[in-house]
């Protein structure tokens, strides 16, 4: 099976777990802050790569005018009932990160998502082919949100949540082992088809495209070794912890205790555009 079909069947069969993956977790509660900063009501977003909906219903819910675009039709349809079912507007699409720019039928969008498919392309140029997708489809001024996993994301879930994998013999996973010690980013089976970067390498590839760097910043921030622990907390804790690391999460030194990356860019204008968006 090719990979991408193996990353469509998995999600296919996991719609609900992956819905559920970060209700109320560290990842989704610090994505959220960042997207508010920058996502406001009436904006035309697209989440590409956005599984079962879970950032898209956020943002409808706040009045954005939401495109859901994935590879999975199975989330597109659990999407498109939960939005119906809280009476939201959404849009699905159902296709490649890949050629999204020639599936999705207008661009000009405030915002693009693309939180997911960097996690499973794994040839460098088709992870490049799916970020010039998304900045084609983003008008000048517009925001990309491009989330990565990190190799370090790979061993705080061992520790977190199954410390035996570190006895596996199972080649991918002494392949994993040998990239991770060697500085290495790790492209092959994981939970299902997986990319792992290296944190160091994630700037200069987003260099390549007409991107202003706003922000680089671990998505549980200081929290993802403890997720579970913090989640069980009581709200007051949860709050206070998460805006420790708001303020944490993007100092380089500490990119390693998240799971998951995200880089913030603001799309440049051509000589003589307007970007139609405010400053955050």
């Amino acid at each position: 099976m090719e990979p991408i079909e193996t990353v469509r069947a998995f999600y296919d069969a996991n719609v609900e777990a992956e819905w559920n993956r970060i209700a109320d977790q560290p990842e989704f509660l610090l994505t959220a802050r960042f997207l508010d900063r920058y996502v406001k009501k009436g904006d035309r977003v697209l989440d590409i790569g956005g599984g079962p909906g879970r950032y898209s219903l956020y943002l409808a819910e706040k009045g954005c005018e939401v495109t859901l675009f994935d590879l999975s039709e199975e989330n597109v349809r659990f999407a498109a009932r939960e939005a119906a079912a809280r009476g939201l507007t959404l849009r699905t699409v159902c296709g490649d990160a890949r050629e999204a720019d020639r599936l999705v039928a207008e661009g000009g969008f405030d915002c693009v998502l693309l939180m997911g498919p960097l996690y499973h392309l794994l040839e460098e140029a088709d992870r490049e082919a799916a970020v010039r997708a998304a900045c084609r489809l983003l008008k000048p001024g517009g925001v990309l949100f491009a989330a990565f996993i990190s190799m370090y994301g790979g061993m705080i879930y061992m520790t977190r949540e199954a410390p035996e994998i570190v006895l596996s013999d199972h080649p991918a996973e002494i392949e994993f082992r040998k990239a991770l010690l060697a500085g290495e980013s790790f492209a092959g089976d994981a939970f299902t088809k997986a990319f792992f970067i290296q944190p160091r390498e994630i700037l200069p590839f987003m260099a390549r495209f007409p991107l202003e760097k706003l922000h680089l910043f671990g998505q549980e921030g200081i929290m993802a070794p403890n997720t579970d622990k913090i989640s069980a907390s009581a709200p007051e804790v949860v709050r206070a912890l998460t805006d420790v690391s708001e303020m944490l999460c993007e100092r380089e030194e500490l990119l390693s205790w998240a799971e998951h990356l995200m880089y913030v860019g603001r799309k440049k204008c051509e000589k003589g555009e307007e970007t139609g968006n405010a400053d955050a």
